[in-house]
């Protein structure tokens, strides 16, 4: 303002007046500017100094962008000093946008062109996005690992199976496995591969006719398992199973044997308590039929006196006939009596008889 209040002074104008605002603003806005790109001037002069061609308001629009433009030049200065195909910054620029780790994306092209791997850009970003590890799968894909069968991480250190004899063989296998990259997207995991070698170190062992032929050859195991090609829509390669270690568990044979005996032996017992039941029940019912039967003899003997009486009465029984029945009666007594005492103990002096 006191650059202005000479010129008023000196009568100037409105337009010259307008003039002179507008070249201090220009002048402000190209110092901001300025100043906001002395931010990226070194990365610029890398880029140039490498080949890379990012420009400097390329720059200044990726950060306008919310993308970090030293992510974007690192990557594309990697890729032109390991001289892959042609990266466009704006598709490095599109894949950081979608959530992408590029350089890791350029890290594992870079590792795959030198080992001769056909990986392009393309399918390296889709890897990346699909939420697998890139860089990680290439050196899978160049330095095979090793996987434990079973998972040791799941709480299981061997796997369980029983051959024909009825013994149980403990196996804990080692897979060697190598990245398929072009089954990469879309193929099963590690957790797939573990439980398919698992699956058929079983099958391989119950196939078996003894355990002993599983203690003699265990790569017997590895050949069958390989062999049938438990690597198909998995992301990996199978290059080697190995048995790392067979034991010898329980006699699940002879286990199985005593606990079906046991169960015999219970269902034994359950039958037979249900014939005493039974046995029981037919024992109760006989004495109920002995009680009712003696009911109706004691109901026929209370007849007699009625029948006595009704004869006297209609003289078909006499009193002769009468003393001799009441004769006989005695006489039965009597000999009950001396039946009774026969039967008794003798006494022990003679002289008492």
């Amino acid at each position: 303002m006191s650059m202005l209040r000479p010129l008023l002074a000196a009568g100037s104008s409105a337009e010259d007046l307008a003039w002179v605002i507008g070249l201090v603003v220009l002048g402000l806005f190209l110092l901001g500017f300025f100043v906001f790109a002395f931010g990226y001037l070194n990365l610029w002069v890398q880029s140039i100094l490498a080949g890379a061609e990012v420009g400097l308001l390329q720059m200044v629009a990726m950060r306008l962008r919310k993308v970090n433009p030293a992510i974007i030049v690192r990557a594309k200065i990697m890729a032109v000093q390991a001289k892959l195909p042609s990266i466009d910054a704006r598709d490095l620029e599109a894949h950081a946008l979608a959530g992408g780790q590029v350089l890791r994306v350029i890290a594992a092209l870079i590792s795959a062109n030198r080992a001769n791997l056909d990986l392009d850009y393309k399918t390296a970003t889709g890897i990346d996005l699909a939420g697998r590890d890139v860089l990680e799968a290439v050196k899978t894909s160049v330095i095979p690992k090793v996987i434990d069968c079973p998972d040791p991480r799941k709480g299981k250190t061997e796997v369980a199976a029983v051959a024909k004899d009825g013994i149980q063989v403990l196996a804990r296998a080692r897979v060697t496995v190598r990245t398929n990259l072009s089954r990469l997207v879309g193929g099963a995991g590690e957790e797939t591969v573990i439980a398919r070698v698992g699956e058929g170190i079983v099958s391989a062992i119950g196939s078996s006719a003894s355990h002993k032929e599983v203690l003699e050859n265990p790569d017997r195991i590895s050949r069958t398992v390989l062999s049938r090609g438990l690597d198909t829509e998995t992301a990996y390669q199978i290059v080697s199973i190995d048995i790392a270690d067979v034991d010898i568990g329980v006699n699940i044979g002879a286990r199985l044997q005593a606990d079906q005996a046991e169960a015999d032996k219970r269902v034994a017992q359950a039958n037979a308590e249900k014939r005493r039941a039974m046995a029981v029940a037919l024992e109760q019912e006989n004495r109920a039929e002995v009680v009712a039967n003696r009911a109706k003899v004691i109901l026929a003997e209370a007849e007699v006196p009625r029948a006595l009486a009704d004869a006297f009465r209609t003289g078909n029984l006499g009193a002769w006939d009468y003393y001799r029945l009441r004769n006989v009666e005695a006489d039965t007594k009597m000999r009950d009596t001396i039946g009774g005492s026969s039967a008794g103990s003798q006494p022990a002096n003679p002289t008492d008889k």
